[in-house]
């Protein structure tokens, strides 16, 4: 079958990845969309059940820093657009093993961006690579009521971070070095289904189920913004069609929460769809020594994207929340399958002592 686009999603499998899998396979049914996902803890092919029979539809277990490996998948499926999503993303697990953080978001971002240079070979015409990215590169705000724009200076505190900023200053170095057609995204904390348990609120969900402390940094005062993922991909989709090349756009939800005030709207929707009296599970939060280099507030300005591209989230965080919790309880067995095993092994490694 002839396809218009041949699109390369990677990290598809994870998080965010098979939300934006999802949605072009299902909206687009005149793209081929090639889901590369190496399958480490994160990646869950579970994820995709719903579209793994799609004729528009193929996975590819790879890793992205096997060079050869992606200049096969390039060529065998003649790839003319790359979405890249793959890279390691939970802070606490790059303070404790920066190594693997570079290997895979650096290294393995160059390695398909010189696959690609190499592949379309100067003929760019409707090709784009484009390259999903974190506001942590930006560093951290005071509670002045700033925002982080497209033009924000880059100062990442993190290994995680500092990961990310590399990778985003080689796919534009691409651009202006060879030409190659570039967009990069940076987006605020996402949060919804199918979000691994490592990240606060799948992780406090969870713990409420089942009993167990919820982990606060410090005194819970670092504020986030906070981006349903629905609307991330969304977003994702509006960008890929419709962005300049060689521009950068910011993704916020316009949500800001301090993170005891999140936690503290989570334990009261976990409890209300329990059945819990209210607040009845406030007992387990759990005050810890704070992460090394915890950046105090994030918080994006989306106008650009608004403006010009016509996008802004649909949902209000108290909807997102709600629906967000609903959907982990009525999937219980989907969190005690991922939870099993490696994960339970690193979450008690973590918060061993604490």
């Amino acid at each position: 079958m002839n396809f218009k686009k041949n699109i390369l999603i990677t990290g598809g499998a994870g998080f965010i990845g098979s939300h934006v899998v999802r949605l072009f396979v299902n909206k687009y049914p005149e793209y081929h969309i090639i889901n590369l996902d190496k399958l480490t803890y994160a990646g869950n092919l579970e994820n995709l059940k719903d579209i793994e029979g799609a004729s528009n539809y193929t996975f590819v277990k790879a890793d992205i820093c096997d060079f050869e490996k992606m200049k096969d998948i390039l060529e065998t499926y003649k790839v003319d657009n790359i979405i890249h999503l793959a890279a390691e993303s939970h802070v606490d697990r790059s303070i404790k093993d920066p190594f693997t953080f570079a290997q895979t978001n650096v290294m393995g971002t160059l390695s398909l961006l010189q696959v690609a240079r190499l592949f379309w070979n100067g003929d760019w015409e409707d090709k784009l690579f484009y390259h999903i990215s974190t506001d942590e590169v930006y560093g951290s705000l005071d509670f002045d009521g700033t925002y982080f724009t497209e033009t924000t200076k880059y100062d990442p505190h993190s290994p995680y971070s500092a990961s990310k900023a590399s990778s985003d200053h080689f796919v534009r170095a691409y651009h202006d070095t060879y030409g190659m057609p570039v967009i990069v995204t940076n987006c605020s904390n996402n949060y919804g289904p199918y979000q691994f348990p490592e990240k606060l609120i799948p992780l406090f969900i969870n713990n409420i189920r089942r009993g167990k402390p919820l982990p606060v940094y410090g005194k819970g005062e670092n504020i986030r913004d906070w981006l349903y993922v629905v609307d991330h991909a969304c977003a994702i989709d509006t960008i890929f069609h419709n962005g300049k090349v060689a521009d950068t756009y910011n993704i916020g939800g316009f949500n800001e929460w301090k993170n005891i005030d999140l936690i503290r709207v989570i334990i009261k929707t976990v409890d209300k769809l329990l059945g819990n009296p209210d607040g009845a599970s406030e007992h387990l939060i759990t005050y810890i020594t704070d992460r090394a280099g915890h950046d105090l507030r994030y918080a994006i300005d989306s106008s650009k994207l608004k403006n010009e591209l016509g996008w802004e989230p649909s949902l209000q965080f108290e909807e997102g929340i709600e629906k967000t919790v609903q959907w982990y309880l009525d999937n219980q067995q989907w969190m005690d399958n991922i939870t099993s095993g490696e994960y339970e092994k690193y979450y008690n490694e973590m918060y061993k002592g604490r």
